[in-house]
Protein backbone atom coordinates (compact mmCIF):
# COMPACT_ATOMS: atom_id res chain seq x y z
CA UNK A 1 0.00 0.00 0.00
CA UNK A 2 1.26 3.87 -0.84
CA UNK A 3 2.46 6.04 2.28
CA UNK A 4 1.16 9.55 2.99
CA UNK A 5 3.66 12.15 1.93
CA UNK A 6 5.36 13.48 4.86
CA UNK A 7 3.82 16.67 4.29
CA UNK A 8 1.21 17.45 3.07
CA UNK A 9 1.51 18.81 -1.14
CA UNK A 10 0.42 22.40 -1.90
CA UNK A 11 -1.81 22.30 -4.66
CA UNK A 12 0.93 24.04 -6.64
CA UNK A 13 3.04 20.86 -6.40
CA UNK A 14 -0.62 18.41 -6.80
CA UNK A 15 -0.84 19.98 -10.07
CA UNK A 16 2.42 20.18 -11.37
CA UNK A 17 2.67 16.42 -10.98
CA UNK A 18 -0.89 15.72 -12.46
CA UNK A 19 0.42 17.62 -15.42
CA UNK A 20 3.50 15.65 -15.59
CA UNK A 21 1.46 12.11 -15.25
CA UNK A 22 -0.82 13.64 -18.19
CA UNK A 23 2.31 14.29 -20.34
CA UNK A 24 3.86 10.64 -19.63
CA UNK A 25 7.02 12.14 -18.12
CA UNK A 26 6.53 10.24 -14.47
CA UNK A 27 4.24 7.01 -13.97
CA UNK A 28 0.74 6.44 -12.28
CA UNK A 29 2.86 5.05 -9.09
CA UNK A 30 4.72 7.75 -8.75
CA UNK A 31 2.13 10.34 -8.83
CA UNK A 32 -0.05 8.18 -6.45
CA UNK A 33 2.65 7.99 -4.26
CA UNK A 34 3.93 12.02 -4.14
CA UNK A 35 0.42 12.83 -3.83
CA UNK A 36 -0.86 10.51 -1.33
CA UNK A 37 -3.55 9.18 -3.88
CA UNK A 38 -2.00 5.72 -3.78
CA UNK A 39 -3.22 4.85 -0.18
CA UNK A 40 -6.86 6.66 -1.14
CA UNK A 41 -6.90 4.20 -4.55
CA UNK A 42 -5.78 1.20 -2.05
CA UNK A 43 -8.78 2.03 -0.11
CA UNK A 44 -10.64 2.30 -2.76
CA UNK A 45 -10.20 -1.03 -3.89
CA UNK A 46 -11.72 -2.25 -1.26
CA UNK A 47 -14.82 -0.53 -1.14
CA UNK A 48 -15.53 -1.37 -5.34
CA UNK A 49 -14.34 0.31 -8.28
CA UNK A 50 -15.72 0.57 -12.29
CA UNK A 51 -16.45 -2.88 -13.51
CA UNK A 52 -17.70 -3.97 -16.98
CA UNK A 53 -19.65 -7.02 -15.09
CA UNK A 54 -22.11 -4.60 -14.57
CA UNK A 55 -22.23 -3.30 -18.07
CA UNK A 56 -22.30 -6.57 -19.81
CA UNK A 57 -24.50 -5.43 -22.77
CA UNK A 58 -22.96 -4.42 -26.05
CA UNK A 59 -21.27 -1.01 -25.86
CA UNK A 60 -20.70 -0.44 -28.99
CA UNK A 61 -17.77 1.72 -30.06
CA UNK A 62 -18.73 5.11 -29.72
CA UNK A 63 -20.99 7.39 -27.71
CA UNK A 64 -21.95 11.75 -27.09
CA UNK A 65 -21.71 13.27 -24.19
CA UNK A 66 -22.63 17.03 -24.32
CA UNK A 67 -21.20 19.18 -21.45
CA UNK A 68 -19.97 23.05 -20.32
CA UNK A 69 -16.72 24.33 -21.83
CA UNK A 70 -13.27 23.15 -19.43
CA UNK A 71 -15.35 20.93 -17.33
CA UNK A 72 -13.61 17.16 -17.78
CA UNK A 73 -10.22 15.66 -17.56
CA UNK A 74 -9.89 14.05 -21.52
CA UNK A 75 -7.72 11.78 -19.30
CA UNK A 76 -11.06 10.67 -18.19
CA UNK A 77 -12.39 9.54 -21.40
CA UNK A 78 -9.04 8.26 -22.63
CA UNK A 79 -9.21 5.68 -19.59
CA UNK A 80 -12.86 4.80 -20.10
CA UNK A 81 -11.94 4.10 -23.99
CA UNK A 82 -9.41 1.96 -23.04
CA UNK A 83 -11.41 0.21 -20.26
CA UNK A 84 -14.19 -0.13 -23.02
CA UNK A 85 -13.25 0.40 -26.09
CA UNK A 86 -15.95 2.97 -26.56
CA UNK A 87 -14.94 6.48 -27.36
CA UNK A 88 -16.35 9.75 -26.48
CA UNK A 89 -17.35 12.33 -28.35
CA UNK A 90 -17.44 15.33 -26.45
CA UNK A 91 -19.79 18.68 -27.31
CA UNK A 92 -19.70 21.27 -25.29
CA UNK A 93 -22.56 23.95 -24.99
CA UNK A 94 -22.44 27.21 -22.70
CA UNK A 95 -26.23 27.29 -21.89
CA UNK A 96 -28.72 25.17 -20.37
CA UNK A 97 -31.29 26.75 -22.91
CA UNK A 98 -28.96 25.63 -25.99
CA UNK A 99 -29.48 22.25 -24.87
CA UNK A 100 -32.87 22.48 -24.21
CA UNK A 101 -33.23 23.41 -27.91
CA UNK A 102 -31.06 20.89 -29.44
CA UNK A 103 -33.31 18.42 -27.21
CA UNK A 104 -36.47 19.75 -28.06
CA UNK A 105 -35.72 19.76 -31.97
CA UNK A 106 -34.54 15.94 -31.88
CA UNK A 107 -31.51 14.12 -32.88
CA UNK A 108 -29.01 14.91 -31.19
CA UNK A 109 -27.33 11.69 -30.54
CA UNK A 110 -26.09 12.60 -26.90
CA UNK A 111 -25.91 9.14 -25.03
CA UNK A 112 -25.05 11.19 -21.55
CA UNK A 113 -25.34 15.18 -20.64
CA UNK A 114 -25.34 17.23 -18.25
CA UNK A 115 -27.58 19.73 -17.22
CA UNK A 116 -27.85 22.23 -13.81
CA UNK A 117 -30.09 21.78 -11.09
CA UNK A 118 -33.14 24.07 -11.92
CA UNK A 119 -33.68 22.42 -15.53
CA UNK A 120 -34.44 18.95 -14.28
CA UNK A 121 -37.74 19.19 -13.54
CA UNK A 122 -38.65 20.66 -16.95
CA UNK A 123 -36.75 17.98 -18.69
CA UNK A 124 -38.98 15.06 -17.01
CA UNK A 125 -42.27 16.91 -16.90
CA UNK A 126 -40.73 17.40 -21.54
CA UNK A 127 -40.22 13.69 -21.32
CA UNK A 128 -36.97 14.47 -22.71
CA UNK A 129 -34.73 12.16 -19.88
CA UNK A 130 -36.46 9.10 -17.88
CA UNK A 131 -35.77 7.95 -14.53
CA UNK A 132 -32.58 6.09 -14.20
CA UNK A 133 -32.11 2.79 -13.71
CA UNK A 134 -29.81 2.95 -10.23
CA UNK A 135 -28.82 -1.09 -10.74
CA UNK A 136 -26.90 -0.19 -13.80
CA UNK A 137 -24.94 2.25 -11.41
CA UNK A 138 -23.08 -0.03 -8.51
CA UNK A 139 -20.29 3.63 -7.88
CA UNK A 140 -23.18 5.80 -7.65
CA UNK A 141 -24.13 5.92 -3.76
CA UNK A 142 -27.21 8.13 -2.49
CA UNK A 143 -26.78 8.32 1.09
CA UNK A 144 -22.64 9.80 0.70
CA UNK A 145 -24.54 12.87 -1.60
CA UNK A 146 -24.98 15.73 -0.13
CA UNK A 147 -28.89 17.17 0.21
CA UNK A 148 -28.11 20.47 -0.89
CA UNK A 149 -26.75 19.84 -3.43
CA UNK A 150 -28.88 16.96 -5.06
CA UNK A 151 -31.86 16.90 -4.11
CA UNK A 152 -33.30 18.19 -7.98
CA UNK A 153 -32.42 15.11 -9.18
CA UNK A 154 -35.30 13.68 -7.50
CA UNK A 155 -38.74 14.14 -8.88
CA UNK A 156 -41.50 11.88 -7.14
CA UNK A 157 -39.39 9.67 -5.30
CA UNK A 158 -37.84 8.86 -8.91
CA UNK A 159 -34.25 9.55 -9.61
CA UNK A 160 -33.34 11.18 -12.97
CA UNK A 161 -30.36 12.50 -12.77
CA UNK A 162 -27.36 12.23 -10.10
CA UNK A 163 -24.83 14.92 -9.60
CA UNK A 164 -21.87 15.85 -10.97
CA UNK A 165 -20.27 18.58 -8.70
CA UNK A 166 -21.71 21.91 -7.15
CA UNK A 167 -20.73 25.35 -7.79
CA UNK A 168 -21.06 29.22 -8.02
CA UNK A 169 -21.16 31.98 -10.27
CA UNK A 170 -18.50 34.86 -9.39
CA UNK A 171 -16.19 37.43 -11.03
CA UNK A 172 -12.88 36.40 -12.24
CA UNK A 173 -10.62 39.94 -11.63
CA UNK A 174 -7.10 40.25 -13.04
CA UNK A 175 -5.61 42.53 -10.05
CA UNK A 176 -2.73 43.42 -12.34
CA UNK A 177 -4.97 45.35 -14.97
CA UNK A 178 -7.40 46.27 -12.77
CA UNK A 179 -6.77 48.03 -9.20
CA UNK A 180 -10.17 49.33 -8.28
CA UNK A 181 -11.81 46.89 -5.41
CA UNK A 182 -14.36 44.84 -6.91
CA UNK A 183 -16.50 43.23 -4.06
CA UNK A 184 -20.07 43.53 -5.41
CA UNK A 185 -22.35 42.46 -9.38
CA UNK A 186 -22.80 46.35 -8.36
CA UNK A 187 -19.06 46.82 -8.72
CA UNK A 188 -19.01 44.73 -11.59
CA UNK A 189 -21.41 46.73 -14.17
CA UNK A 190 -20.02 49.89 -12.72
CA UNK A 191 -16.13 49.15 -13.42
CA UNK A 192 -17.05 47.82 -16.82
CA UNK A 193 -18.30 50.92 -17.91
CA UNK A 194 -15.36 52.37 -16.31
CA UNK A 195 -11.91 51.02 -16.09
CA UNK A 196 -12.15 47.83 -17.54
CA UNK A 197 -14.17 49.13 -20.58
CA UNK A 198 -13.47 47.23 -23.43
CA UNK A 199 -12.53 44.40 -21.13
CA UNK A 200 -15.26 43.20 -19.47
CA UNK A 201 -17.08 39.64 -20.22
CA UNK A 202 -20.25 38.38 -19.69
CA UNK A 203 -22.22 34.96 -19.95
CA UNK A 204 -24.01 33.85 -23.46
CA UNK A 205 -26.79 32.47 -20.94
CA UNK A 206 -29.52 34.59 -19.59
CA UNK A 207 -29.38 33.10 -16.28
CA UNK A 208 -25.97 34.34 -15.31
CA UNK A 209 -26.42 37.17 -16.85
CA UNK A 210 -29.88 38.83 -16.26
CA UNK A 211 -29.37 37.44 -13.07
CA UNK A 212 -26.56 39.27 -11.93
CA UNK A 213 -28.03 42.54 -13.72
CA UNK A 214 -30.93 41.86 -11.60
CA UNK A 215 -28.77 41.30 -8.26
CA UNK A 216 -26.96 44.55 -8.87
CA UNK A 217 -30.26 46.70 -8.83
CA UNK A 218 -30.93 44.84 -5.75
CA UNK A 219 -33.59 42.34 -6.98
CA UNK A 220 -33.58 38.80 -6.86
CA UNK A 221 -31.69 36.64 -9.29
CA UNK A 222 -34.84 34.38 -10.37
CA UNK A 223 -36.88 37.54 -10.75
CA UNK A 224 -39.74 37.65 -13.47
CA UNK A 225 -41.11 40.17 -12.57
CA UNK A 226 -41.59 42.41 -15.77
CA UNK A 227 -40.51 45.80 -14.02
CA UNK A 228 -37.72 44.20 -12.88
CA UNK A 229 -36.70 42.61 -16.05
CA UNK A 230 -36.59 46.03 -17.79
CA UNK A 231 -34.45 47.48 -15.65
CA UNK A 232 -32.30 44.81 -15.93
CA UNK A 233 -32.39 45.10 -19.65
CA UNK A 234 -31.63 48.85 -19.46
CA UNK A 235 -28.65 47.99 -17.49
CA UNK A 236 -26.91 45.68 -19.84
CA UNK A 237 -27.88 47.48 -22.94
CA UNK A 238 -26.24 50.67 -21.21
CA UNK A 239 -23.17 48.00 -20.63
CA UNK A 240 -23.06 45.99 -23.67
CA UNK A 241 -20.85 48.63 -26.18
CA UNK A 242 -18.52 48.67 -23.27
CA UNK A 243 -18.15 44.74 -23.13
CA UNK A 244 -15.30 43.03 -24.89
CA UNK A 245 -17.56 40.00 -25.85
CA UNK A 246 -20.83 37.83 -24.87
CA UNK A 247 -19.30 34.49 -24.35
CA UNK A 248 -19.61 31.88 -21.34
CA UNK A 249 -16.21 30.29 -22.92
CA UNK A 250 -14.30 33.28 -21.56
CA UNK A 251 -11.04 31.27 -20.03
CA UNK A 252 -8.96 32.22 -23.15
CA UNK A 253 -9.60 35.84 -23.20
CA UNK A 254 -8.90 35.79 -19.55
CA UNK A 255 -5.75 33.97 -20.15
CA UNK A 256 -4.79 36.10 -22.93
CA UNK A 257 -5.49 39.68 -20.95
CA UNK A 258 -7.37 40.50 -23.86
CA UNK A 259 -9.97 40.32 -21.22
CA UNK A 260 -9.52 41.81 -17.38
CA UNK A 261 -12.54 40.69 -15.71
CA UNK A 262 -15.62 37.80 -16.81
CA UNK A 263 -18.50 36.87 -15.19
CA UNK A 264 -16.99 32.96 -14.00
CA UNK A 265 -17.95 29.67 -12.72
CA UNK A 266 -16.24 27.98 -9.76
CA UNK A 267 -14.20 25.45 -11.84
CA UNK A 268 -13.01 28.29 -14.36
CA UNK A 269 -12.01 30.63 -11.37
CA UNK A 270 -9.87 27.55 -9.49
CA UNK A 271 -7.59 27.04 -12.92
CA UNK A 272 -7.41 30.42 -13.85
CA UNK A 273 -6.18 31.38 -10.46
CA UNK A 274 -4.14 28.18 -10.41
CA UNK A 275 -2.14 29.51 -13.57
CA UNK A 276 -2.22 33.03 -13.06
CA UNK A 277 -2.56 34.10 -9.67
CA UNK A 278 -3.31 37.09 -10.20
CA UNK A 279 -6.49 36.62 -11.58
CA UNK A 280 -8.68 36.35 -8.14
CA UNK A 281 -12.25 35.19 -7.84
CA UNK A 282 -14.92 36.98 -6.24
CA UNK A 283 -18.34 36.11 -4.69
CA UNK A 284 -20.81 39.21 -4.80
CA UNK A 285 -21.47 40.40 -1.65
CA UNK A 286 -25.11 41.32 -2.70
CA UNK A 287 -26.08 37.91 -4.21
CA UNK A 288 -25.75 35.93 -6.98
CA UNK A 289 -25.88 31.82 -7.99
CA UNK A 290 -24.96 28.53 -6.60
CA UNK A 291 -25.65 25.81 -8.45
CA UNK A 292 -25.04 22.25 -9.08
CA UNK A 293 -24.32 20.43 -12.16
CA UNK A 294 -26.00 15.86 -13.05
CA UNK A 295 -25.45 13.77 -15.35
CA UNK A 296 -28.70 12.90 -17.17
CA UNK A 297 -29.44 10.26 -20.03
CA UNK A 298 -31.63 11.38 -23.03
CA UNK A 299 -34.65 9.75 -23.75
CA UNK A 300 -33.45 9.74 -27.28
CA UNK A 301 -30.48 8.38 -26.29
CA UNK A 302 -29.09 5.79 -28.93
CA UNK A 303 -26.37 4.28 -26.98
CA UNK A 304 -27.69 3.99 -23.60
CA UNK A 305 -25.75 1.35 -22.75
CA UNK A 306 -22.72 3.08 -23.29
CA UNK A 307 -23.98 6.35 -21.36
CA UNK A 308 -24.81 4.39 -18.62
CA UNK A 309 -21.16 2.68 -18.36
CA UNK A 310 -19.79 6.32 -18.81
CA UNK A 311 -21.58 7.96 -15.44
CA UNK A 312 -20.94 4.83 -13.74
CA UNK A 313 -17.17 5.03 -14.76
CA UNK A 314 -17.26 9.24 -13.92
CA UNK A 315 -19.06 8.07 -10.57
CA UNK A 316 -16.47 5.48 -9.28
CA UNK A 317 -14.16 7.64 -7.02
CA UNK A 318 -11.05 6.84 -7.99
CA UNK A 319 -12.23 8.44 -11.27
CA UNK A 320 -14.00 11.56 -9.61
CA UNK A 321 -11.40 12.36 -7.67
CA UNK A 322 -9.12 13.11 -10.65
CA UNK A 323 -12.10 15.04 -12.47
CA UNK A 324 -12.20 17.06 -9.49
CA UNK A 325 -8.71 17.95 -9.07
CA UNK A 326 -8.37 18.62 -12.98
CA UNK A 327 -11.65 20.56 -13.25
CA UNK A 328 -11.65 23.08 -9.58
CA UNK A 329 -15.57 22.15 -9.00
CA UNK A 330 -16.52 21.03 -5.37
CA UNK A 331 -17.49 17.27 -4.97
CA UNK A 332 -21.02 16.41 -3.68
CA UNK A 333 -19.86 13.15 -2.78
CA UNK A 334 -18.55 13.18 0.63
CA UNK A 335 -16.08 9.58 -0.38
CA UNK A 336 -14.73 11.96 -2.87
CA UNK A 337 -14.10 14.98 -0.49
CA UNK A 338 -12.54 12.34 1.89
CA UNK A 339 -9.84 11.21 -0.72
CA UNK A 340 -9.09 15.08 -1.87
CA UNK A 341 -5.80 17.04 -0.60
CA UNK A 342 -6.26 19.41 2.17
CA UNK A 343 -5.37 21.77 -0.43
CA UNK A 344 -7.73 21.38 -2.60
CA UNK A 345 -10.71 21.33 0.41
CA UNK A 346 -9.15 24.39 2.07
CA UNK A 347 -8.96 26.61 -1.09
CA UNK A 348 -11.48 29.18 -0.42
CA UNK A 349 -12.56 29.17 -4.50
CA UNK A 350 -13.74 26.06 -4.65
CA UNK A 351 -14.86 25.42 -1.09
CA UNK A 352 -15.90 29.42 0.53
CA UNK A 353 -16.85 29.75 3.62
CA UNK A 354 -20.84 29.45 4.30
CA UNK A 355 -20.69 32.92 4.88
CA UNK A 356 -20.23 33.64 1.50
CA UNK A 357 -22.75 31.61 0.37
CA UNK A 358 -25.73 32.98 2.48
CA UNK A 359 -26.63 35.37 0.02
CA UNK A 360 -26.46 32.98 -3.03
CA UNK A 361 -29.65 31.11 -4.65
CA UNK A 362 -30.27 28.01 -6.67
CA UNK A 363 -31.39 29.01 -10.17
CA UNK A 364 -35.59 28.47 -10.39
CA UNK A 365 -37.12 26.27 -12.70
CA UNK A 366 -39.24 28.97 -13.75
CA UNK A 367 -36.61 30.83 -15.12
CA UNK A 368 -35.62 28.63 -18.13
CA UNK A 369 -38.63 28.57 -20.17
CA UNK A 370 -39.56 32.13 -19.27
CA UNK A 371 -40.56 34.10 -22.34
CA UNK A 372 -39.64 37.26 -20.90
CA UNK A 373 -36.15 36.21 -19.87
CA UNK A 374 -35.40 34.93 -23.26
CA UNK A 375 -36.53 38.28 -25.08
CA UNK A 376 -34.82 40.18 -22.76
CA UNK A 377 -31.29 38.36 -23.51
CA UNK A 378 -32.19 38.06 -27.00
CA UNK A 379 -32.49 42.19 -27.15
CA UNK A 380 -29.33 42.41 -24.93
CA UNK A 381 -27.46 40.95 -27.67
CA UNK A 382 -29.41 42.30 -30.46
CA UNK A 383 -28.40 45.65 -29.64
Amino acid sequence: MSKLPEKPISAEALTAQFMRLKRGSVSRRHFLGVTGLGLATAVLGRTGSFSLEAHAQDLGSQMSLATWPNYHDPASFEAFTAKTGVAVEVNVFGSNEEMLAKLQAGGTGWDLFVPTNYTISTYAKLKLIDPLDLSKLPNYSAKTETARFTQEGVIDGQTYAVPKNWGTTGMAINTDKLKTPVTSWKDFFELAQTEADGRAMVHDYQLTTIGSALVSLGYKFNSVDPAELAKAEELLVKVKPHLFAINSDYQPAMRATDAWMTMCWTNDGAQLNRDMPEIAFVLGKDGGEIWSDFYAIPSSAANKAAGYALLDFLMTPENAVKEHIANGAPTTDSRVLALLPTEVTSNKIVYPDEAALTPLEFGAAVTLTDPARAEVMARFKAA
